[in-house]
């Protein structure tokens, strides 16, 4: 009566691949399974039976129960969920989802101080222009 160690290449690459296939696959069905929860409560034209009823036969049956519930209201998922990012979309930003008019455009001073010496005649017009060209160019 030896013991056996389980080696890591006794262990076959078909095997590795239905190892990770199944775990893959059963982390789908749990996502899906809370997917199907959530969109049961988060549909207002359940009534509460209706509710309890899909609830309980995603629990007792729950491969069958999740897969008939996707195949019968799996259409209003989507939609469901569309509505639900809307509103909460609305709720943040405070909008009813239309499109907002763009930022204003910054208003520019006409009345600057230099133009104002200017129009007191302090500075001629070429020497306003000599300034302006200077404070442009550096």
């Amino acid at each position: 009566m030896g013991s056996y160690v389980n080696l890591a290449y006794d262990y076959q690459v078909l095997g590795v691949f239905w190892t990770v296939l199944g775990v893959f696959l059963w982390i789908m069905w749990i996502f899906l399974l809370f997917r199907v929860i959530v969109d049961l409560f988060r549909d207002d034209s359940l009534s509460g039976w209706a509710k309890t009823g899909w609830l309980v036969f995603t629990i007792v049956l729950p491969f069958l129960g999740v897969f008939v519930y996707v195949i019968a209201r799996g259409k209003g998922m989507g939609r469901r969920e569309q509505k639900h990012a809307q509103a909460k979309m609305e709720e943040r930003t405070g909008t009813s989802g239309r499109p907002s008019a763009p930022p204003a455009l910054p208003v520019r001073r006409t009345d600057s101080p230099s133009s104002e010496v200017r129009a007191r005649g302090d500075i001629s017009d070429e020497e306003f222009r000599q300034a302006k060209e200077k404070v442009l160019h550096h």
